[in-house]
């Protein structure tokens, strides 16, 4: 059956796709695999040499992730040496990640050197979360029930500390410091919701249903300015802070928020909260963000359009290029909408035009605002081989990872659900 252009562009794009995730497992595979020490380099150049051999355990959890799930939901990646690199990196984070406290809590590192020993941990709980991703999906593909146990009680401890006691994290309760809803939070316990509740029966799903009703909250209380604008952080009461953090927007993390609302709307057929993630955290962030004469997404924005005070405001980041792209793909793969699509191929094209390099097979990650490459590393202390946890393997088709989960994401989800449901097979 002939399609229309839109059904033939889509069939490029996963093909397309489908080789430049190939590329990049193999450049991962490749070059990543510390043989001595375990666990992964992360900090690699074009050529795949080692430029710094540190292990950030965000990278750790995601590579260990990124390979349980290639290997457990695409054929052409069930393959012992993807599950047995996975098992290594996991027994790598079992073994070093997790630093004992004397209130007898644990708090996982952010960096180890390359034999494991702790060299810093953050004040945050995003080292936890990638390491209870890691653990939950390497026990459904290994079949340990003590993984799965751990990735539970991590799981309960974030619970404590976000809702409960914050003071395991590490940070002085200082006089001048406003409690803040920062959306990193609630979006990374939503996405560890779906993550833990997958596949399992309704004793899981009830027993995170009130946490996941709970995120979905605290997300949309980002809606800001009567629903004209997403802030990245407000007050736990919901409303606007002052000055320049209170006025901050983070275009990728806002689509990245919504394609999780999207996914918790489908599973709960709830049109309003679909409606909201669409119209809200989807088109809002790419009105305010798209760069007119450049393209591309900027990293951050000020509502009130000051210079934000990041240096790094104008630059064209890899990440949130990736979560546009699903986000749009999954929108129009619920709903149909042709305007959807058009921001699909928009994001595509800016994105499969800029971040691959042809040399290593795999993507740059940092762009200058004009789209010239800032930084020529391939891998670092945030951009791995999977990077964003973002790109989910599970989403419909096309996906950018790292690139890689992206790219996974994308070509589960959208590609193959928008072609289907266009009669192109």
């Amino acid at each position: 059956m002939k399609g229309t252009m839109s059904d033939v562009k889509l069939e490029e794009c996963r093909e397309h796709i489908r080789s430049q995730l190939d590329n990049v497992v193999d450049f991962w595979l490749k070059y990543s695999h510390d043989t001595v020490d375990g666990g992964f380099f992360t900090c690699l150049g074009r050529d795949g040499s080692v430029y710094d051999k540190l292990k950030y355990v965000w990278l750790q959890g995601r590579q260990v992730w990124m390979y349980c799930r290639l290997y457990r939901t695409m054929d052409r990646f069930h393959k012992p040496e993807i599950l047995e690199a996975a098992k290594a990196g996991g027994e790598f984070l079992r073994k070093f990640a997790r630093v004992s406290r004397a209130s007898g809590e644990w708090k996982c590192a952010f960096c180890l050197t390359s034999d494991g020993k702790a060299v810093k941990v953050q004040r945050t709980l995003f080292s936890e979360c990638f390491y209870i991703m890691a653990m939950d999906e390497l026990s459904r593909v290994t079949g340990d029930k003590d993984m799965q146990l751990e990735a539970e009680q991590m799981m309960e401890q974030l619970i404590h500390w976000v809702r409960v006691d914050s003071s395991g994290l590490g940070r002085p309760q200082l006089p001048g410091d406003v409690p803040t809803n920062s959306m990193a939070v609630p979006m990374m316990l939503l996405c560890l919701v779906q993550q833990l509740t997958e596949g399992q029966g309704q004793d899981v799903v009830q027993k995170y249903k009130e946490l996941e009703q709970w995120c979905v909250q605290q997300i949309l209380h980002h809606v800001q300015r009567a629903g004209t604008a997403i802030l990245e952080n407000v007050s736990v009461e919901g409303t606007e802070l002052p000055g320049c953090s209170g006025r901050l927007q983070n275009p990728g993390h806002a689509l990245e928020a919504g394609w999780f609302l999207l996914q918790y709307s489908a599973e709960r057929g709830d049109e309003k909260i679909q409606e909201t993630a669409i119209s809200k955290f989807m088109e809002l962030p790419y009105q305010c963000g798209w760069d007119k004469k450049h393209g591309g997404l900027f990293y951050f924005l000020d509502v009130d359009g000051h210079c934000p005070t990041q240096l790094e405001w104008s630059m064209k980041l890899w990440w949130p290029h990736c979560e546009a792209l699903i986000a749009f793909l999954m929108a129009y793969s619920q709903t149909k909408k042709p305007e959807l699509l058009e921001r699909f191929f928009e994001v595509y094209d800016y994105t499969f035009t800029h971040f691959p390099d042809a040399q290593s097979g795999e993507w740059f990650g940092y762009l200058t605002q004009e789209g010239k490459v800032a930084l020529d590393f391939i891998g670092g202390p945030f951009k791995g081989k999977i990077i964003r946890w973002r790109m989910y393997v599970e989403q419909p088709f096309l996906c950018c990872f790292s690139s890689q989960p992206c790219l996974l994401g994308c070509y589960e989800m959208g590609l193959a659900e928008g072609l289907s449901s266009s009669g192109v097979t």
